[in-house]
């Protein structure tokens, strides 16, 4: 019986764990200096956020679990299309490369 506590707590936690993984590789290129790559992985990571909320239940969600199913899709998918196009549509700049 422990050893399924375990697995149902380990599983809980695995959609977020996914979504902090390509944020952390994400925060990784920005430190690289290839910020527009780091921005565009963390946007991908809330859209990933927000295809796990949609796909998987209430329990399995874990911590990207906030709101309602169809708010926290809509929030994250949105926060993530808006972080994607503000990325690929900046222009010169000291960022830029």
């Amino acid at each position: 019986m422990p050893e399924q506590r375990w697995r149902s707590a380990a599983g809980q936690h695995l959609p977020f764990a996914l979504v902090l993984a390509v944020v952390g590789f994400g925060i990784l290129r920005v430190a690289q200096y290839h910020w527009r790559q780091g921005a565009v992985l963390i946007g991908v990571a809330l859209l990933l956020a927000a295809l796990l909320r949609v796909l998987v239940t209430d329990e399995q969600a874990g911590l990207i679990a906030i709101r309602s199913r169809g708010v926290d899709a809509l929030l994250y998918s949105g926060l993530g299309i808006a972080v994607i196009g503000v990325a690929m549509t900046i222009i010169g700049g000291p960022l830029s490369r």
